[in-house]
């Protein structure tokens, strides 16, 4: 019994220390949107968000503040800001806004690729206005795929059983240090305790782009992956760079992909010259500066390493 106690505490320890840790940082997002004069006044929503760097830039969800024409910002001790959007991408569901304030702490970054099923999960937000809401679970799932709402896949998303609501979306998912592992952005409805996170790796990249160009103008390959591990025989046999890389689940029909030849079940090792491990190394990859250039795309289709010419396109709205 005083073992199980023991366990709990511990528990408890780990949440509540990661919940002090990251709940400085989290701020409450409220947007109004313009409408037509016919259809009434203007519409109220919101969300969370976080700061990530001391100087005001907080990151957000896209679908909290795309098209505000007001943003205002509460922070934990009740101080009320405007706030401005510096960059915004609809295709990963995630944006970058600014206020003018004093030092506020960042929340610190964790390597998404490093965390496991399993782990502790403790997502911090405002559902339904409630402030800084603290809730816990774990790690459900990683590499999952979802639709953003500008109909492009997200990849590599994470999957977590704390609870998420109306009003979470925004918000850090953090682990037992208190560091952000993933932004949350969406739920299953009716499901319960099935809630999706955008990895912080993802979170980071965009961050930085948005912030440096205000958009994001991706190269476009139309496949979507996951990260996998390649066995170690296979590694050393063809002396690859990394260990993972990204396993096709599906290719678009008319795509740079589909022309190139790759198909469902290839593992992408390398792209233009540089190892890919991840998704993420892909997506780094397929900036502007790629776009209508042929590259060379390495793969492994079953044990067979294969080499192919692909020419990525301009990503749709872009």
């Amino acid at each position: 019994m005083d073992s199980d106690n023991e366990l709990l505490d511990s528990y408890s320890n780990s949440v509540t220390a990661a919940a002090a840790k990251i709940t400085p940082a989290v701020v409450n997002v409220e947007v109004k949107v313009k409408q037509e004069r016919r259809r009434g006044g203007d519409m109220q929503g919101g969300g969370s968000g976080f700061f990530f760097t001391p100087d005001g830039f907080l990151l957000t969800n896209s679908h909290v503040v795309h098209g505000a024409s007001q943003i205002d910002v509460t922070l934990l001790d009740g101080s009320r800001f405007p706030a401005t959007v510096v960059g915004d991408d609809p295709h990963t569901d995630l944006a970058v806004i600014r206020i003018s304030a004093p030092y506020q702490p960042p929340a610190i970054f964790a390597d998404s690729d490093a965390i496991r099923p399993g782990q502790i999960a403790v997502a911090v937000g405002n559902p339904y206005g409630f402030q800084c809401t603290v809730t816990a679970g774990v790690v459900s799932a990683l590499g999952r795929t979802m639709r953003a709402r500008s109909g492009r896949l997200i990849d590599n998303v994470i999957q977590t059983d704390a609870a998420l609501n109306p009003g979470n979306s925004g918000g850090p998912l953090v682990n037992s240090r208190g560091e952000v592992i993933g932004v949350n952005t969406a739920v299953i409805l009716p499901a319960q305790g099935i809630c999706f996170a955008i990895g912080s790796n993802t979170a980071q990249f965009v961050a930085s782009r948005l912030i440096r160009d205000g958009r994001i103008t991706r190269g476009y390959i139309g496949v979507a992956g996951q990260n996998v591990p390649v066995h170690r025989r296979v590694v050393r046999y063809y002396d690859l760079q990394a260990d993972s890389g990204v396993l096709v689940m599906s290719v678009e029909k008319g795509s740079p992909a589909d022309r190139a030849g790759l198909r469902e079940g290839d593992v992408i090792v390398r792209y233009h010259d540089k190892a890919i491990a991840s998704v993420d190394d892909l997506h780094r990859l397929l900036t502007e500066e790629q776009l209508g250039i042929a590259a060379k795309i390495t793969a492994i289709r079953l044990t067979e390493k294969i080499d192919l010419e692909i020419v990525p396109a301009r990503a749709a709205g872009d």
